[in-house]
């Protein structure tokens, strides 16, 4: 099979084109322009040309062509769905239900919410009533988005969505395996009547982007990263040495813990789920499983059992197939090699375990027991279809392994009592946790995607996290000028005595300082007289 993505010269075109192929058939499917430096950073500098005019349009008139690109969307699911999953060999209903159906309940949230979210905030003052404050949010400028291609469609229209809201230009590098799914996405954008010039997209090598950083200031006002820790924390430096203000959603090794009361069915499938969605290709995918000793045996026992039951197949030929080919050729390998590892340290395959008979880029989804802190699979992300499951003794058990290793993105808990598992989850150090349920909280854009530890910095969607694509300026005003009576004695301007040091001091104290009647009429003739 070809590798998802090469470049070749195109004598008609006079430049360099990326092919993108099918990792699920091998098939080529299309082609991208590689760009050029000079030529990322001139669509750089129209970009923030073309900012300067969006920043200055009502928010109410961005938002109605966000509110088209979302009614378009709607209109052309299936067309974007499909080439989804011939790009990135997901299933079809993965691609609708992970990718294509939650882009368009965020643009609904956000078109009927951002004006209130962005609305000016004000801050009450405690003591010095004579002034009031208020924060207001400007557009930060153009934001470089750096995507991944595990999710190439539903990570960078969030973040595109949430800053041409905020006031912002756009420049999207998507991950060279699948650049099809972005130029898709500004097809629309350029239905819905966006300037062409204030979204861009750049394709072309991952090393391209932090080119870019290096020399793209001031033009670059924020980066939105999502990808691996690794990469992270390069990307991270550089916008550190240039002081551009950066988010990260990075690695996650995520855990679930079952109790002794959950309901193993329901925990048991939602795991599943979110182990094998995207062939574990999830940043929040379950990585592993600290389960009760009580309930261990019959809780294997259903996930087996419902791993088993999961169709893999080409999702071209197969419209039921769960479970698609991976996306990568190095991720299958990091799989392969992790799994070779476990096993040859002891651990026991209960299904899976191997390459598919489907293709070379199918791995099929494997659950693994007997598994130890030492194996590969348990220290590093796997990001792929493997489950190691684990016996505990107790809840407090469960919550230290939970909380051990770099990564904190996501965690999740199974119990009847709610109350028990909220109290575990706040123990947990993750960005979310969730009850008795996986992975859905990205589709809710109502509440942050973040990570703790080196899982990342920053959040993605949230009203807050819409916020923090704008520059929070702070406004304070006099509401009642000082008597120009009071200037010398009683305000903070010079002349400088000891007697308003005394007089500050004594206010200070009877404002905020506990103490007796006496004492108090003490400081109040102090400050008088």
């Amino acid at each position: 099979m070809k590798t998802p993505a090469v470049k070749k010269a195109d004598a008609q075109k006079g430049r360099t084109m990326i092919e993108v192929f099918n990792p699920a058939n091998g098939k080529r499917i299309g082609e991208v322009p590689s760009f050029s430096m000079d030529e990322s950073l001139a669509a750089l500098r129209e970009t923030r040309e073309a900012q300067a005019k969006w920043a200055r349009i009502p928010i109410a008139q961005r938002l109605e062509i966000i509110k088209t690109f979302g009614e378009i969307l709607h209109e052309r699911a299936d067309e974007v769905a499909r080439l989804l999953s011939a790009e990135n060999g997901k299933p079809l209903y993965e691609a609708y239900i992970h990718e294509v159906l939650p882009v368009i309940h965020l643009t609904a949230y956000f078109v009927k919410r951002a004006e209130k979210i962005l609305a000016p905030k004000p801050i009450p003052i405690w003591v010095f009533k004579n002034r009031k404050s208020y924060i207001h949010y400007k557009p930060r400028g153009v934001t470089l988005i750096i995507s991944p291609w595990n999710y190439p469609f539903t990570i960078p229209a969030g973040a595109v969505i949430m800053n041409l809201i905020a006031g912002n230009g756009v420049l999207l590098k998507p991950a060279s395996l699948t650049p099809l799914i972005a130029y898709k996405m500004r097809e629309i954008f350029d239905a819905a009547g966006l300037d062409p010039k204030l979204f861009q997209i750049i394709s072309g090598p991952g090393r391209m982007a932090e080119e870019l950083i290096e020399k793209g200031p001031p033009y670059i006002n924020f980066v939105n990263f999502t990808g691996s820790t690794e990469i992270g924390k390069v990307v991270a430096s550089l916008c550190g040495r240039h002081l551009i203000p950066c988010s990260m959603e990075l690695g996650g090794k995520d855990p679930a813990i079952v109790c002794e009361d959950a309901d193993i069915a329901l925990a048991a499938r939602s795991i599943v789920n979110g182990a094998f969605g995207n062939s574990g290709q999830i940043c929040a995918s379950v990585e592993r499983v600290y389960v009760h000793k009580n309930v261990f045996d019959i809780f294997v026992k259903e996930v087996v059992k419902l791993t088993r039951e999961l169709i893999q197949d080409d999702p071209a030929v197969n419209v039921r197939t769960d479970i698609g080919s991976m996306t990568s050729r190095e991720q299958l390998e990091i799989v392969q090699r992790q799994v070779e590892d476990a096993v040859r340290k002891g651990a026991h395959v209960h299904t899976g375990g191997k390459l598919s008979d489907k293709g070379g880029m199918f791995f099929e989804p494997t659950v693994l027991t007997h598994v130890t802190d030492d194996m590969e699979v348990l220290q590093e992300e796997t990001f792929g279809p493997v489950l190691p499951i684990m016996s505990v003794e107790d809840d407090r058990e469960a919550i230290r392994k939970a909380n051990e290793g770099i990564y904190g993105l996501s965690a999740y808990v199974f119990t009847k009592d709610t109350g028990k598992g909220r109290r575990i989850a706040e123990q947990i150090e993750a960005g979310t946790v969730m009850l008795n349920e996986t992975l859905i909280t990205h589709a809710f854009p109502e509440t942050p995607w973040q990570g703790f530890k080196e899982s990342g910095t920053g959040r993605a969607h949230s009203d807050d996290g819409l916020r923090d694509l704008c520059l929070p300026c702070h406004v304070n005003y006099d509401t009642m000028p000082i008597p120009r009576l009071l200037w010398k004695k009683f305000w903070v301007w010079h002349p400088y005595d000891s007697k308003k040091i005394r007089r500050f001091h004594s206010l200070y104290g009877l404002i905020f300082i506990k103490s007796s009647l006496g004492r108090k009429l003490s400081l109040l003739k102090n400050m008088l007289f």
